[in-house]
């Protein structure tokens, strides 16, 4: 009886929600609008039909999908009973995505019919998968061997099921793409996630009042557990893009007098480069979120230019950390460029050596972090759960430094820090010059092999319309504005940047692409 009357999990969520604001609107995707007593009885009816299909409390459910309302009532649903959601990253291909499958053991396999091309021919690499569901958004019937998801959800009560479930229970294992040949699963717990909503509501100073726009990729944890998941906590309005259009992403704006938006900064510098932006009202946009990477000082001056009245936070962590570890808040934005903020509501960071012990401020160490945001620990790899809580701290693979005033600068990725000639280059501040050339729209700086240098630094660089300039133009302005070891000995230029799906540059993929020419 104690543990229901203090229980505090995802499943309460759309609960507590509809008996607060049961009649205003809850999630808006294409046709479908849901309340939030309508989103309680989705979650509710996911969550019954799940138990029929034969799901227990600690059972993990795949789901293969672009954004839809299918992705919170899932995880709303699976909470209330315990059980586990994996999402899967939709850009993999069915080998990649049969190895997350197989290893979080997932029984059930959600697929949206628009991605069922990518698997269909390769059912048979999913030994364990015991049913498969269609989630249609297209329309057509569900293809043999699937069962629909609406219908089957219709078909069943829509009751709150009476299943005990724990703050330590794990909720979602979302698969961690890091530096290593395979990715690892992060065992979220519900408490970790409640704990990393809260520093979100906070330190982003969520309003009920707020409209939310949802374009990046659900499946990644930054749109859904920063943002879409607080929101609902809150009661905020949510829109929801199947995918991040940027001429839908201002129709959206506009229509919707969407108050808040997150994106990484690609996707701001797409939207800002937009032909059509000057056609929209978008003054209703006070809010904007982003992170994956450093925003450059001139975009953050060309956003506040254009939406009058916008105020920035730069989210800053990993999946790990469910995934806020940090925070850049509205008022530091110009004060602080390039600062990773200071520590979220939840979250106690430090910088270690690689003896273990502090390091002085001003100096550079890995960032490590204690929270209750963080991981319960990989799925079946003690060894690696072991290395990342090393010394009692979560340890982030990021090098950092913190200033005088306790803010957090990410120099780099501890494996990816550019050593060149005996030299450390940090890829970030020679980034921060090339976004302030005119003529440079992207740019991704990298360290090459070079039988001098051991490795050089070089930059891939996307050019804005129009622009003509030569790679010799562009060493000589990050000349005047570098020290020489950092400056670029190579400029690659290209048409456009890998990026995954939420907008991240993939400098893994440029990397590959380029030490073989070079």
């Amino acid at each position: 009886m104690c543990n229901k009357i203090n229980r505090d999990t995802i499943g309460d969520i759309s609960r507590r929600a509809a008996a607060k604001h049961p009649d205003k609107k809850a999630i808006l995707f294409r046709e479908k609008q849901l309340t939030y007593r309508e989103l309680e009885l989705h979650a509710c009816r996911f969550a019954n039909l799940m138990i029929g299909l034969g799901v227990k409390k600690g059972d993990r459910v795949a789901i293969n999908s672009y954004n839809s309302h299918h992705y919170p009532i899932s995880l709303l649903g699976l909470a209330k009973i315990g059980a586990i959601q994996v999402p899967i990253n939709y850009m993999l291909n069915a080998e990649e995505i049969d190895y997350v499958v197989t290893h979080s053991g997932a029984k059930i396999f959600l697929v949206e019919d628009s991605l069922l091309p990518v698997l269909q021919s390769k059912k048979d690499l999913f030994q364990n998968v015991a049913l498969w569901g269609l989630i249609r958004l297209a329309g057509g019937e569900p293809p043999s061997g699937f069962f629909d998801l609406d219908c089957e959800m219709a078909a069943v009560p829509g009751d709150d099921p009476d299943v005990m479930v724990e703050a330590e229970d794990i909720v979602q294992i979302p698969y961690t793409s890091g530096t290593e040949s395979r990715p690892k699963g992060a065992m979220l717990s519900h408490r970790a996630l409640m704990s990393q909503y809260f520093s979100c509501i906070i330190d982003g100073q969520y309003k009920t009042s707020d409209v939310g726009l949802h374009a990046l990729p659900l499946f990644h944890c930054a749109q859904l557990h920063c943002f879409l998941m607080p929101f609902l906590y809150m009661g905020i309005e949510n829109i929801i893009l199947h995918r991040a259009d940027p001429l839908e992403m201002l129709q959206c704006i506009e229509k919707y007098r969407v108050t808040h938006m997150f994106a990484p900064p690609t996707v701001w510098i797409g939207l800002l480069n937009h032909p059509q932006l000057a056609d929209f009202d978008l003054s209703s946009l006070k809010k904007a979120a982003y992170g994956a990477s450093i925003m450059p000082v001139e975009i953050i001056k060309r956003l506040t230019d254009t939406f009058p009245g916008l105020r920035l936070w730069n989210y800053y962590g990993q999946t790990e950390m469910g995934p806020v570890a940090t925070i850049l808040k509205p008022e530091d934005q110009m004060l602080k460029p390039g600062s990773a903020g200071k520590p979220a509501a939840n979250v106690e960071t430090r910088l270690m050596d690689d003896d273990g012990s502090f390091v002085q401020v001003g100096s550079v160490g890995e960032i490590v972090h204690r929270s209750g945001h963080v991981m319960t620990g990989y799925l079946n790899d003690r060894e690696k759960t072991d290395e990342a809580f090393a010394c009692g701290w979560f340890h982030s693979g990021d090098l950092g430094m913190f200033d005088e005033d306790g803010f957090l600068y990410v120099v780099d990725r501890k494996k990816d820090m550019i050593k060149t000639g005996g030299e450390n280059v940090a890829s970030r501040e020679v980034e921060e010059v090339l976004y302030r050339h005119p003529d440079v729209s992207e740019a991704a700086v990298i360290g090459l092999p070079d039988p001098r240098w051991i490795e050089l630094v070089a930059a891939v660089v996307v050019l804005k319309n129009g622009a003509k300039i030569s790679e010799e133009e562009i060493i000589t302005y990050c000349k005047a504005n570098l020290a020489a070891f950092k400056c670029p000995k190579k400029i690659i230029l290209v048409d456009s940047l890998p990026k995954n799906p939420s907008g991240k540059i993939l400098k893994r993929e440029l990397k590959k692409m380029f030490s073989a020419v070079n």
